[in-house]
């Protein structure tokens, strides 16, 4: 009999379960399951709309500092040219200047001069301001050290190859000679 008390306890609590219980149990399930991939897809593609977002802006910027910056190169290799033209107009006395057989040369030469440095400022590139100025090792390269009184230790006193900028960008540092302090 304790065997039959069993199997009615044991039918009765098999009668009180809902039969829809594990149909309910396995959708939820799946339910919570489909929600849980969702959200992680909704997650993935943001993340990979933001990361596209970064590479377009990325080679924007790339493609605009190379039209800006295309003709470094050929800055540079123009500044020897540039150097080249003021150091001869620098080195023609004030006499033959006057000359009228040198005048139309000296003439012609500093028109050049000008021309380049004008073409130079259409361009965005810019002289550096030197002499005077306190040494900045981000634009002034420099090549010796001359005791002086009269300026602060650090101050250049001689520039002896003009330094340039293209745009915000250093070209070519300018090579000075720096004050320091008198031994």
């Amino acid at each position: 009999m304790s065997e039959e008390n069993l199997n009615v306890e044991n039918t009765e609590v098999v009668d009180q379960l809902p039969e829809d219980a594990p149909v309910a149990d396995a959708s939820a399930e799946r339910i919570a399951a489909l929600e849980a991939e969702l959200a992680t897809a909704k997650q993935d593609i943001l993340y990979a709309h933001a990361d596209t977002q970064n590479v377009r802006r990325r080679l924007e910027k790339e493609l605009a500092d190379t039209r800006a910056y295309a003709a470094t190169n050929f800055a540079r290799d123009i500044l020897s040219v540039a150097d080249n033209l003021s150091r001869a107009l620098a080195t023609i006395p004030a006499d033959l200047r006057e000359d009228e057989k040198f005048k139309g040369l000296v003439v012609g030469l500093e028109a050049t001069g000008r021309e380049l440095e004008a073409v130079f400022g259409r361009n965005g590139i810019s002289k550096i301001e030197s002499v005077g100025q306190p040494l900045d090792p981000n634009k002034h390269q420099a090549m010796m050290e001359v005791p002086s009184a009269d300026a602060a230790p650090g101050t250049i006193l001689i520039e002896m190859q003009a330094g340039y900028m293209i745009k915000d960008r250093l070209l070519r540092p300018a090579m000075v000679s720096v004050a320091k302090a008198p031994e």
